[in-house]
């Protein structure tokens, strides 16, 4: 065989041996068993330890309940399922009743660790500067107890706490701090407390509305869904209109706020999709663009036809809308998907049994 052939024959096998290469790279083998589709995490029933796990496919052709238990039998979920945070591949699971966070791989569900000391009514839990944030309510009857647990990723332990105003509940990360809500615990908040993830102190805290409920980041703006004060408050509260609060991220003060006058709206499950907004007033889904000035008088659509009392969770993720029912808080709830654009808004497509009370969605696709 003469020089130039051997040349040839090399450089082909080259080619071929990269091309084989990246074809692998960029394959589609899933991660998990539980990758390319949704978990939902079901709240459980208060003091049954029946929170657990469900998995729907992102083709909608498989749904499997438990997959926690299915997965580590050995383990109990635990009490109340209150939040599921994705940090790399590890799913962190706060279990609220059982005052624990388990620690799983999010794509196999295969346990990973569990964090069981340093909490006290945990809620919400983000992710910033290569650590955990996690929202404590303490004694839900002390208003001076609150915190945020500060969660050493490595060590699987809380490292830290950081006191902050009754009620902490969702909490989201952005540039090197956090944005926690104050809901109010069993009171009613009204502020947004924000936490520098380096000094892990509270810088600010800012006055946003009644009972600020969710948040989304958007191009440098904070969106607070603020449900408003419920009927049922004591004197001198008195019911007070759900309302959507913008607040300007580069100076932390409120830049704009549009609110219902009629006291008896509040609003819920603010999400951000592109440049339109949805949330959830009872069992009618809201829809309005980004740049509106007033909160939309009509529903987009209801999920009553389906028996909805009250849509407990509620996601906006690729073509579909997803709402959870928890029906009678007993027996096992329902997933709902209806689209979100064709044939039209709110059509339904699919619904799924599920566990207690769904209470999240968190997408694996």
């Amino acid at each position: 065989m003469n020089f130039s052939k051997l040349i040839l024959i090399m450089v082909t096998f080259s080619i071929f041996f990269v091309s084989c290469t990246n074809d692998d790279n960029n394959s589609d083998t899933p991660l998990g068993s539980y990758d390319n589709g949704f978990l939902i995490l079901n709240q459980g029933g208060f003091g049954h330890y029946d929170a657990s796990v469900s998995y729907v496919s992102a083709d909608f052709a498989t749904a499997q309940n438990d997959i926690f238990s299915v997965v580590n039998p050995s383990i109990t979920l635990g009490d109340v399922g209150q939040d599921v945070g994705f940090n790399g591949d590890l799913a962190y699971i706060v279990l609220n009743g059982s005052n624990k966070i388990e620690i799983v791989n999010r794509y196999t569900l295969k346990s990973a660790g569990t964090i069981s000391t340093g909490l006290k009514n945990p809620r919400y839990i983000a992710f910033a500067n290569g650590k955990g944030y996690v929202t404590n309510w303490g004694d839900g009857g002390v208003a001076t107890d609150d915190y945020v647990a500060v969660i050493d990723l490595t060590a699987k332990k809380v490292s830290a706490s950081i006191p902050v105003v009754e009620g902490p509940e969702k909490i989201i990360a952005n540039s090197g701090k956090l944005y926690v809500a104050h809901k109010g615990g069993y009171s009613y908040g009204t502020k947004v407390s924000v936490i520098d993830a380096t000094s892990n102190t509270v810088s600010t805290t800012i006055t946003v509305g009644d009972v600020p409920e969710s948040m989304e980041i958007k191009d440098g703006t904070l969106w607070v869904a603020c449900s408003g004060n419920p009927s049922y408050v004591s004197t001198p509260l008195v019911e007070t209109a759900g309302r959507i609060v913008k607040v300007n991220l580069s100076t932390n003060t409120v830049s704009s706020t549009i609110a219902y006058s009629d006291a008896t709206k509040h609003l819920s499950n603010l999400v951000l999709n592109g440049s339109d907004v949805y949330y959830t007033i009872d069992s009618d889904v809201y829809k309005m663009s980004a740049s509106a000035t007033a909160l939309p008088t009509a529903s987009a659509f209801s999920t009553t036809s389906q028996g909805v009392y009250g849509v407990y969770s509620f996601a906006v993720h690729g073509s579909h809308i997803y709402v959870g029912d928890a029906g009678d808080y007993t027996h096992n709830g329902k997933v709902y998907v209806y689209a979100l654009t064709s044939p039209s808004i709110g059509s339904l497509e699919k619904t799924f049994s599920v566990g207690v009370i769904p209470a999240g969605f968190y997408f694996n696709d």
